[in-house]
């Protein structure tokens, strides 16, 4: 049975909401708590391990589980991302190169499986298990993608927020009007919602002198949080009110 939500308009916004908040609440855990990148990334990678365990011994599609174990791989992918470009050094540009040979590597064993990469076919423990570990190196990949765009090309925040946007808006279009692969295109606006979320959480919680909005770690992350939660609740109610359809039917 396949364990993973249907792709929808829903989805797509839930993933970003999910993406922004892990960007503000891994800098609010690093930064504004002075945990540390390291220290915040083992935090964060056992949480993440916590919840994808349960999440692959689970039989049925659960909306609260799956989007905790969302939000884990974005914030530990921020926190992975930092201590890569910052306390070890790599930068920006380096740190996404070996996040994309990363990526690549699994989806070439991926490939090599012979399970499909289509997400709506997943239905095996491996397939899933593949299935997150692109989406933890995709999340940690956006988040140095988003930092190099905003920071070393000078685009800024918003410029990096509106630049993907559009890139993402042609994958999505094309997903609709063209032969391209729904599938090559899924995983490719996949990866595009993590640089999209860093560059929005750093526009929502960096200071206004710095080009943000000036929110806060804090008041950004509860304010995610808040629209992540009602839009969970969302879909569970609408997954009842499928299943009782289907009872009565």
């Amino acid at each position: 049975m396949n364990k993973l939500p249907p792709i929808t308009a829903v989805f797509w916004i839930m993933k970003i909401a999910a993406t922004t908040l892990g960007e503000t609440a891994g800098d609010l855990l690093a930064q504004t708590l002075r945990v540390g990148y390291l220290a915040s990334s083992a935090i964060l990678v056992t949480v993440f391990v916590a919840s994808l365990a349960t999440q692959l011994a689970v039989k049925t599609f659960r909306p609260a589980l799956y989007w905790t174990v969302i939000l884990a791989t974005s914030t530990a992918g921020t926190t992975m991302s930092d201590f890569m470009n910052r306390t070890a050094g790599l930068g920006y540009a380096a740190g996404a190169l070996v996040l994309v040979t990363a990526l690549l590597a699994v989806f070439a064993i991926w490939k090599s499986t012979g399970y499909s990469f289509d997400v709506q076919t997943i239905a095996t423990f491996k397939g899933e298990l593949l299935y997150w570990t692109a989406i933890l190196l995709s999340n940690t990949l956006g988040t140095s993608l988003g930092d190099f765009l905003a920071d070393d090309s000078g685009l800024g925040f918003g410029g990096t927020a509106l630049v993907i946007t559009a890139v993402l808006l042609l994958a999505l279009l094309a997903m609709r009007t063209t032969p391209i692969s729904r599938t090559l295109l899924f995983w490719i606006a996949f990866v595009l919602t993590r640089p999209l979320g860093a560059s929005a959480g750093d526009f929502v919680s960096k200071p206004v002198s710095a080009g943000g909005m000036g929110y806060g770690t804090v008041g950004a992350s509860v304010l995610l949080g808040s629209v992540l939660v009602a839009l969970i609740g969302y879909t569970a109610w609408q997954q009842r009110q499928i299943r009782l359809a289907g009872l009565a039917a």
